[in-house]
C-alpha cells in the first residue's frame, strides 16, 4: 500500500539518535552510525521524529509499505524492555486538531476521541479512561481561531474512522466542541456512534451519554 513513510538521508544523518529516543514506536535505530528505519511495519508516517533532527536527515515520503502494525509494535517494544500499555496510551502525533492532517493512518479503523483542552488536566486518570486505543484530536473553540467544522468534515469523509468520543468540560463554552462534532458528523455524512462525556472542573464525571 502507498503511504507516508520516514526517509533518512544518510549524507546528512550524524548518528546522534535523537530520532530514535523521539519515535515511541521503536521504529529507528543507529546502526554503524547512521540512524536506520529497522521495519516498515513499524513506522506509523506522522513524523514525530522531523522536528528533533539537528541535521535535517529525515522526512516523510508516500512510498509503497505494509501497513502499519501495532501488534508488531508493541511485540517489539516488550522485547527490548519497553512498556507499551504506557506508549500506546498516546497513538499519534500531532495531536492539535489545528495541526492534525487530513488524512492519516491513525484514522483507519479507529476509535477518535476529541477532547476539550482542559479536561485531561481535570481527570486524574484521563489517559486510562479516554485516551487509551483512541486516537485523539484536542481543541478548544473558545481560544483557538481556527475552522474545526471543516476539517472535521474532511476528516470523516477521507478516513474509515469507527467512532468518536467528545470529552469536554462542564463549563458553556466547552458545548462548541459538541457542536462542532455533531455539524461536521451530519455534513459529512458519516454514521458514526457519538459520545459525549462531560467532566466537572472538580474531575466528577457529570454525564456519559450517547448522542
Amino acid at each position: 500500500m502507498l503511504r507516508p513513510m520516514i526517509q533518512i538521508d544518510e549524507e546528512r544523518c550524524d548518528g546522534c539518535g535523537l530520532c530514535v529516543t523521539a519515535c515511541a514506536e521503536g521504529a529507528l535505530a543507529v546502526v554503524d552510525g547512521k540512524a536506520r528505519l529497522i521495519s516498515d511495519s513499524y513506522c506509523d508516517g506522522l513524523g514525530a521524529c522531523l522536528p528533533v533532527c539537528p541535521r535535517d536527515a529525515l522526512q516523510v515520503e508516500a512510498r509503497e509499505a505494509p501497513a502499519f502494525d501495532q501488534a508488531a509494535v508493541t511485540e517489539h517494544l516488550a522485547s527490548v524492555g519497553e512498556k507499551p500499555e504506557a506508549a500506546f496510551k498516546l497513538r499519534q502525533w500531532p495531536i492539535q486538531l489545528a495541526l492534525a492532517p487530513l488524512e492519516s493512518p491513525a484514522y483507519q479503523d479507529a476509535d477518535l476521541l476529541l477532547a476539550a483542552d482542559c479536561s485531561a488536566f481535570s481527570h486524574g486518570d484521563f489517559q486510562q479512561h479516554y485516551m487509551l486505543g483512541k486516537t485523539l484530536l484536542i481543541a478548544c473553540p473558545k481560544l483557538d481561531s481556527f475552522e474545526y467544522r471543516e476539517k472535521l468534515v474532511t476528516i470523516f469523509s477521507h478516513n474509515a474512522v469507527r467512532s468518536l468520543t467528545v470529552v469536554r468540560m462542564e463549563v458553556p463554552c466547552c458545548g462548541g466542541i459538541v457542536r462542532i462534532a455533531q455539524d461536521a458528523l451530519a455534513v459529512s455524512g458519516a454514521t458514526l456512534a457519538l459520545r459525549v462525556v462531560t467532566l466537572g472542573i472538580d474531575g466528577v464525571v457529570l454525564e456519559d451519554r450517547i448522542a
